[in-house]
């Protein structure tokens, strides 16, 4: 796939590819074309065609897509084959909803502790895990083979969060702080910010209300 320099575009729209097979799947459909797909899923035909091409030929001519094959090619592109250890450092709302967030567990993103500074909260239980003192959590990441940090803390406190991640073996972050963070190292960094989010929805709607 890196020799192949698949583009970052493409890449963001196999999750959606994946969470559509896997309603397909439920409904029982067993296979798809690219033109069923595209009026499902909102990308053209061609569209959907070309993304797929670039991992290999998993439609055949005449058939279209065998539903739970593409859907479980998806999942191995996506490294769905195998498990992930993940913290969450901030056990606030955002970071209890993530913790009671179901679907994530399902896909492989086993949640193993929750960090945080504020002594109301160490020593609470979100759906069964644990909320740690934040000085525990370079040893504990450590010693638990923490691949993924969730950042779900302040603006202010993010950034020293991702000093501590880069003195560890943890190899990705996934941002919920309103902050682009500063990160030396190769760990990889998907920074989600809500605001901008939904700024964007602020636009479309005043298009649609002027």
């Amino acid at each position: 796939m890196k020799d192949k320099n698949i583009s970052v575009a493409v890449i963001r729209r196999l999750p959606k590819y994946h969470r559509y097979l896997k309603e397909m799947l439920d409904n029982d459909i067993k296979r798809i074309s690219s033109k069923e797909l595209s009026k499902m899923i909102g990308f053209t035909a061609s569209q959907i065609r070309q993304d797929l091409n670039n991992f290999g030929g998993f439609g055949q001519q005449g058939y279209g897509y065998n539903v739970e094959d593409l859907y479980n090619e998806i999942g191995k592109i996506l490294g769905l084959t195998r498990n992930y250890n993940v913290v969450i450092v901030g056990a606030g709302n955002l970071g209890q909803a993530l913790a009671n967030y179901s679907s994530f567990d399902k896909l492989g993103f086993k949640l193993k502790a929750m960090f945080d500074v504020n002594p109301k909260l160490i020593g609470l239980k979100i759906n069964n895990v644990e909320v740690h003192d934040m000085d525990k959590f370079e040893d504990f990441v450590k010693a638990n083979d923490i691949e993924i940090v969730y950042i779900c803390t302040s603006r202010d406190g993010a950034q020293d969060v991702a000093d501590k991640i880069q003195k560890t073996p943890v190899e990705a972050i996934w941002n919920f702080a309103p902050i682009d963070l500063k990160i030396k190292s190769d760990v990889i960094v998907e920074n989600i910010h809500l605001i901008d989010n939904l700024l964007t929805v602020s636009y479309f709607l005043k298009g649609k209300m002027e």
